[in-house]
């Protein structure tokens, strides 16, 4: 396959002053000698049962061999968690025993940390209940809230200890550390309000969707637009902080669904799963909806489909799978940590007693891995008792080893940059937002141009560290999913010199990046990499995606992906451009968003500001054998809470004679200052009158001051 590189950098990272770190030292005095040693503690909690289910006591460090990768290790740490002698049910709380007090500040920053050698919470059973309040709506926030209240007054026993944590704007705090205080608990409970903090609901384009279109929440921030990569980089934080504590820790995590769309990065899934298992953590996913009865075709919450699907039954199918996509997600988040996930019932604390009864006694192993090497890899572990026998161990069977990229030197740096590529435990340091699309080039080819944006302001330690200049590395690969065979690969590298000027304006902008490849229809596997070389620091993106074959679109008019953007620059003005080679210039001219010499630079995150233009750029294609000269019409309108706001002014297109596809280049420039700042749902609509065919396109876009 033929591979197009064209990669354009917006803006640069930022300025600031290198830190010099010096010692003193006493004239004549000998010097001294430093010894360093690093070393990495693995801890593993095993529970060891007899054929009978029983769990068997008594055991030593002695009794147990554990092996990584094959290499004997020795224990170092050992404990034993005994949760039924201290596990008594607690008297059932009454509204007289209950001492409701508000608190002015709940969040913190981490939890306490603990030692195996020092662990204030020996036989204890850890609880973090963490709320996910941004996509809950308040019906779903109120039931989550009274269930955690009813396990509180109710169901809690003299082992437990319960964590509370809440992700709203953006952020996971720690409301409450692990503690038995069960009025401290019922107070903050009744501290979080219900309905603060909703951003989003799940969003769809399918024949379940609205005709008026659906809420579509995000934050002002381009890069803080809230989709399920956010979810899951919560979760990740939330393991993350649970790492500071030793034992098992079973995480609860209250949310309407979680649904892996088209957009979001697959990686951040395997990121999460694997930081969860690193530290310890369970998540036991509580589908707060409980047992849900929907309407074939929507209840009143929801404008009605309006559109073919209502009558041939897509519409109520969709629905179905829709809901069960959304609760696929919690599935595999509680299968792949060794959790269970709690679905369709409406008692959600039953969900916190499955949990509870889930943690019962259990052996801390400790060993210092004769493994030292940060490459990232997957390590397997063997537990087994020295003196055989047919008892059952379940522990955690392996683990990834920490990663670090910033050390190599120069020579280094290629190959380690093609071993994150490959490894299976995705390093998501850098935050990335990509957007995929099609064109059709030919009958058989479609142009795929592939944009990355990365928050500059992940970049500016780059100046910190005393650097001149940042170099970006990108790599990444497109597989297809049938054989598994790579179709096409990535290499490229971009360097950002630093300036005051660009450093003033990189904390609030993002660079962009953009590639792009030749691609036959079907289904595809990319991933892609970006390092910060100068830090060191990687983000990685990956998901799947189809290229449909427009030849068989006879129902509908035939068209490419939609590009919303507000940038269209000079390719010779590019601030950053990949070196100009003759292939990449004649490639740059079958890209359908070079015109004129001016390239179209595709938003990627969809935010807006209102004082500046939006250009909608989309290809129609009429394949018809015979020539023909009637053109098609294309108009653009806006939806804000189901009511239309803007229609534009509809256009007229001809086809373009000249090649088999009859290319049609359909552009607005659509002028929105008289609109408020809010969310939208944007609609382009592609009639043909001759054969009484129609497209419709819709993305939520969101419009700031």
């Amino acid at each position: 396959m033929r591979n197009v590189i064209a990669s354009v950098l917006l803006f640069a990272a930022s300025s600031a002053g290198a830190q010099v770190v010096g010692t003193n030292t006493v004239p004549g005095q000998a010097p001294g000698y430093t010894l360093s040693i690093q070393s990495q503690l693995v801890v593993e909690a095993v529970t060891v049962k007899d054929k009978q289910g029983n769990f068997v006591h008594g055991l030593t460090a002695k009794d147990f061999a554990v092996t990584e990768d094959g290499a004997p290790q020795r224990i170092s740490l050992f404990q034993f968690e005994d949760l039924k002698k201290e596990a008594k049910p607690l008297p059932a709380m009454t509204s007289s025993d209950e001492d409701i007090t508000v608190y002015n500040r709940l969040a913190r920053e981490q939890f306490a940390t603990t030692s195996i050698d020092k662990n204030p919470y020996e036989n204890r059973r850890l609880l973090a209940f963490y709320f996910d309040m941004t996509t809950m709506p308040p019906e779903d926030q109120l039931r989550a809230l009274t269930a955690a209240e009813t396990f509180v007054r109710t169901k809690m026993t003299s082992a437990d200890l319960i964590a509370l944590l809440r992700y709203q704007g953006g952020s996971v705090d720690i409301l409450q550390d692990f503690t038995a205080d069960r009025n401290r608990l019922l107070s903050i409970l009744e501290t979080m309000i219900v309905g603060e903090g909703q951003e989003s609901n799940d969003t769809t384009d399918d024949a379940s969707s609205a005709d008026t279109g659906a809420a579509f929440g995000q934050d002002d921030s381009e890069f803080n637009i809230f989709n399920t990569d956010r979810q899951l980089s919560a979760l990740e934080t939330a393991s993350q902080m649970l790492a500071r504590v030793q034992g098992k820790k079973s995480l609860l995590y209250f949310a309407s669904g979680l649904r892996l769309n088209g957009i979001d990065n697959q990686a951040q899934f395997h990121a999460t799963v694997d930081a969860a298992i690193k530290a310890g953590v369970t998540f036991w996913p509580i589908d707060t909806r409980g047992l849900v009865a929907e309407a074939p075709l929507g209840d009143a919450t929801q404008g009605s489909q309006g559109n073919q699907g209502m009558y041939t039954g897509a519409a109520a199918l969709a629905t179905t799978s829709n809901f069960q996509q959304s609760q696929d997600t919690l599935f595999a988040l509680a299968g792949d940590s060794g959790g269970k996930a709690f679905l369709d019932n409406n008692d959600l604390s039953l969900g916190i007693v499955h949990a509870q009864e889930a943690i019962s006694d259990y052996y801390i192993l400790g060993y210092y891995t004769t493994n030292t090497a940060k490459n990232g890899r997957f390590r397997r572990i063997k537990i087994s008792l020295t003196s055989g026998g047919n008892a059952e161990l379940s522990y955690r069977e392996g683990y990834y080893a920490d990663k670090e990229f910033a050390k190599f030197n120069a020579a280094d740096k290629e190959r380690q940059l093609e071993d994150a590529l490959m490894l299976e435990d995705p390093i998501t340091d850098l935050t990335m937002a990509v957007e995929i699309d099609y064109f059709q080039l030919n009958r058989a080819e479609y142009f795929v141009p592939i944009i990355v944006k990365i928050p500059g302001s992940e970049l500016a330690l780059a100046k910190r560290r005393g650097a001149e200049h940042t170099l970006i590395d990108f790599v990444g690969e497109i597989k297809d999913t049938v054989g598994g065979i790579t179709v096409s690969n990535v290499r490229d590298d971009v360097n950002i010199k630093l300036s005051d000027a660009t450093a003033a304006e990189l904390a609030r902008v993002p660079i962009e990046y953009d590639t792009g490849f030749t691609l036959l229809p079907g289904t595809y596997m990319i991933k892609l990499l970006a390092r910060d070389d100068e830090t060191g620091r990687i983000g990685t993106y990956q998901t799947t995606f189809t290229i449909p074959n427009l030849n068989q679109t006879g129902k509908h008019v035939a068209i490419s992906s939609v590009v919303l953007s507000s940038q269209r620059i000079n390719l010779n003005d590019a601030i950053y451009n990949a070196a100009k080679t003759k292939q990449r210039e004649k490639d740059e001219s079958v890209n359908p968003l070079v015109q004129n010499g001016a390239k179209l630079i595709p938003s990627v995150t969809r935010v807006f500001n209102r004082g500046r233009a939006i250009y909608v750029f989309l290809q129609a294609y009429k394949q018809s054998p015979a020539p023909t000269t009637t053109p098609l019409f294309a108009f653009v309108s806006l939806y804000r809470e189901g009511k239309q706001v803007f229609a534009s002014k509809p256009e007229s297109v001809d086809p373009n004679a000249a090649n088999e596809l009859r290319t049609m280049a359909i552009s607005f420039d659509l002028g929105l200052s008289s609109l408020a700042p809010g969310k939208y749902e944007c609609q382009v609509t592609i009639l043909d009158p001759t054969s009484k065919k129609a497209a419709f396109w819709r993305a939520p876009i969101e419009l700031v001051q």
